[in-house]
């Protein structure tokens, strides 16, 4: 008998509790477990009933999101909680606060006109999140395109140093003009460790790719500035990619890099389709990346749901570029590092709490060429 993920919609919007509803339970490995108008209401429900994930509104009379989110931590640390947020600044800001107390991820609410196109854009993200952070295997929804299926690989001990892996792999002999990093589900977290321990001075410019709606990206950006002390911005197009700058793509775009004269680089934003029901996607990013830095790339795949990034990852390889992932025992999920590991493609397989460092190094090797 498969795994039968057990969920609690939270929200004061009887309509929403009622479409967030419906729409989960489209999935025979979903049960909407319960369902409540407020943060104390569930608090007072899960005291009796058992939960894998709770979807958490973040605007609530009574007891907000923040506070329940609290609550859950502490009293349910096993519970994976999934925020769902208003288009607007103060649900964005919200929402931030949520991520870096802990919550797993976040959605948008839908804004669609119809019940029914409300439900399919609701589905098409939450359905997999849902079930990836319950334990199982996202699919892919009824009539949507699938992504190419990756294989998990088994369960392997940490690879911590570049010279244990099977895969015959050669430190970089130059040092790499562009960071790249691709994050999805838990990333928010994840950038600010890894951020924060590079430090304000690292002056190889960074490049992010975080699944995130509109507005998000632009709060993660101010939240990661100053957390990190470093200039970070949100992209925008045609912006020259500067020395000891971040840069994040924006929700709802693809973000690209090209290179001008003098190995001047620039930035490029595009709404071409979305890949692995991505945009921004780590696709494109990579892609363009290796082709304009070739083996000086150093490429970083963090946490995240799905394989996204991982035909990227393959340029950025062919290219000559280095790269390391996150571990699955530090990841939340551990799809898209995951995913390119079950190719053998990383360089290096390390802990969260090791990235940073690592990446320092890598970056302060003298050119032997």
């Amino acid at each position: 008998m498969s795994k039968i993920v057990r969920v609690l919609v939270v929200d004061d919007s009887a309509v929403v509790r009622g479409l967030l509803t419906k729409t989960l339970q489209q999935d025979q490995n979903i049960e909407v477990a319960g369902t409540a108008m407020h943060g104390e209401a569930a608090l007072s429900w899960m005291k009796k009933n058992q939960v894998d994930v709770v979807v958490l509104d973040v605007e609530m009379p009574v007891m907000d999101g923040l506070e329940t989110l609290k609550n859950i931590q502490r009293d349910y640390p096993k519970v994976k909680v999934i925020m769902a947020s208003g288009l607007t600044s103060s649900g964005a800001k919200i929402t931030m606060q949520a991520l870096s107390l802990g919550a797993a991820e976040c959605i948008a609410k839908p804004t669609a006109k119809s019940a029914s196109e409300a439900m399919a854009t609701v589905a098409k993200e939450l359905i997999p999140l849902v079930k990836g952070l319950g334990g199982l295997s996202p699919e892919p929804i009824h009539g949507a395109k699938a992504a190419p299926s990756v294989a998990r690989p088994a369960r392997k001990p940490l690879v911590t140093n570049p010279f244990s892996k099977t895969r015959k792999t050669a430190l970089p002999i130059v040092p790499p003009k562009l960071l790249i990093i691709g994050s999805s589900t838990g990333g928010p977290n994840a950038l600010n460790k890894v951020l924060c321990d590079l430090g304000p001075d690292f002056s190889t410019p960074i490049l992010i790719v975080q699944h995130m709606p509109p507005m998000f990206t632009g709060i993660l950006a101010k939240h990661l500035q100053q957390d990190t002390g470093r200039t970070t911005n949100e992209a925008k197009h045609g912006e020259f990619v500067e020395p000891g700058t971040t840069y994040v793509a924006p929700g709802g775009f693809h973000m690209k890099v090209r290179e001008l004269s003098g190995e001047q680089m620039q930035l490029e934003l595009n709404e071409q389709p979305e890949e692995h029901y991505c945009r921004p996607s780590v696709n494109p990013m990579f892609r363009s990346a290796s082709k304009v830095a070739g083996k000086r790339i150093l490429a970083v795949m963090l946490t995240g749901m799905g394989s996204d990034g991982l035909e990227g990852t393959r340029e950025v390889v062919e290219a000559g570029g280095y790269v390391l992932a996150q571990d699955e025992q530090s990841s939340v999920v551990w799809g898209m590092p995951g995913a390119i590991a079950a190719e053998d493609l990383p360089h290096e397989i390390l802990p969260l709490d090791q990235i940073g460092s690592r990446i320092k190094k890598l970056c302060h090797i003298k050119a032997i060429c």
